[in-house]
């Protein structure tokens, strides 16, 4: 049973499902252990002086555990969930210095507030709730020279905390965990579904709208296909240019065609966005796809800059697939191995192409053209 537990499945499903609760839940876990950890620091030392100058504890260890506790969830639940909100609706594509100086404007109100729930409410609320003996009451400078130890290590364990958060980023949902227990350390044999996403007419855009504004494109673009993941159970596993690479476990990309209409969502919120890119670059953004399975190793590369890689021939082949969207004038190419596995129907249209030799490969593979009937 335990083998077949699937954690980063489960977490990807579940964070597909609910992405913003998923994210606060984790700042809550985040904040519960960072505040336990300063709690039994500061029961211990409290211990330490009071057997060394006979002093009597200022707190029950369950009152500091409890008040830990609810520091953590308080903290966890306000700061991420505006965390959240701002990444998502405001700090899209402001400045990086700007998004610092704001969010320790944001945690630092919230560590205000909170020292001063826990001063005056908390502290005696626990102790009256569990029986408790009464605390030797802190002086005010007892409580200001502990708000300042609190903030001073508030401070670096937000540094650590982002941090893990930046690479929980970088990997996804439910890699982190694997990575930090040496899963990905050998190599480990998949089956997975690939898709290559690439503008159309890129060299002619680059030339067109020049360097920069091209880039800045292309950036738009892609936060704009990252909005669609979630969803849809995909993955980013590369960009490469002007180009994405996305992925997903078999069952959750057969699942509901979501490794299909995935194309099509990005291609409707980009319809819907329209007056934007119309606006900033004169043009709506069109992408060529090329999707296709099959088993591939997946192992952790790298030392000065570490990395999952996906190796095997799955990928060269959804790569050539994606290349002759050209030559036969369609947007969106699936290896029939995808089309036998998904058994499209009702508003997926697929159109067979045949057995076609693909660059660098000796066998032919079938490929057909897939499009949505408007409904």
């Amino acid at each position: 049973m335990a083998k077949n537990f699937d954690y980063t499945a489960l977490a990807q499903r579940f964070s597909s499902k609910f992405p913003a609760l998923t994210y606060i839940l984790t700042q809550v876990n985040f904040w519960i252990i960072a505040n336990v950890l300063l709690a039994v620091l500061l029961q211990l030392q409290s211990l330490s002086l009071s057997q060394t100058f006979e002093l009597r504890g200022l707190f029950s260890f369950g009152t500091v555990i409890i008040t830990s506790f609810l520091m953590g969830t308080l903290y966890g639940i306000s700061f991420g969930g505006l965390d959240y909100y701002l990444d998502k609706k405001i700090f899209r594509r402001q400045p990086f210095g700007k998004i610092i100086v704001v969010k320790t404007l944001i945690a630092l109100s919230i560590l205000i507030l909170l020292f001063l729930l826990i001063r005056f409410v908390s502290v005696n609320l626990v102790n009256d709730l569990f029986g408790a003996r009464r605390a030797t009451p802190l002086s005010p400078k007892s409580w200001q020279y502990l708000f300042w130890l609190m903030l001073i290590y508030y401070f670096f364990m937000s540094l650590v905390i982002n941090f893990i958060n930046q690479v929980n980023k970088k990997y996804g949902p439910g890699i982190l965990v694997p990575l930090l227990l040496g899963k990905y350390r050998n190599p480990q044999e998949e089956e997975r579904i690939f898709m290559f996403m690439d503008l159309k007419s890129s060299t002619s855009l680059a030339e067109e709208l020049g360097h920069l504004r091209y880039s800045a494109l292309i950036r738009d673009c892609f936060l704009d296909i990252n909005h669609i993941l979630l969803p849809f159970n995909a993955q980013v596993y590369q960009y490469v240019g002007d180009e994405i690479v996305l992925t997903w476990k078999l069952s959750d990309g057969l699942k509901n065609h979501s490794c299909i209409r995935f194309f099509f969502a990005c291609e409707n919120y980009f319809q819907r966005r329209s007056f934007y890119y119309m606006n900033n670059y004169g043009l709506i953004p069109i992408f060529k796809a090329g999707l296709h399975l099959g088993q591939v190793t997946v192992v952790e590369i790298g030392e000065i800059k570490k990395d999952i890689a996906y190796h095997g021939d799955t990928l060269n082949t959804t790569s050539r697939i994606q290349s002759v969207c050209n030559e036969f004038n369609r947007r969106f190419l699936v290896s029939t191995i995808v089309l036998e596995r998904l058994a499209p129907g009702g508003d997926i249209n697929t159109e067979s192409l045949g057995m076609i030799q693909l660059r660098g490969k000796t066998a032919k593979i079938g490929i057909a053209s897939v499009a949505l009937v408007a409904g």
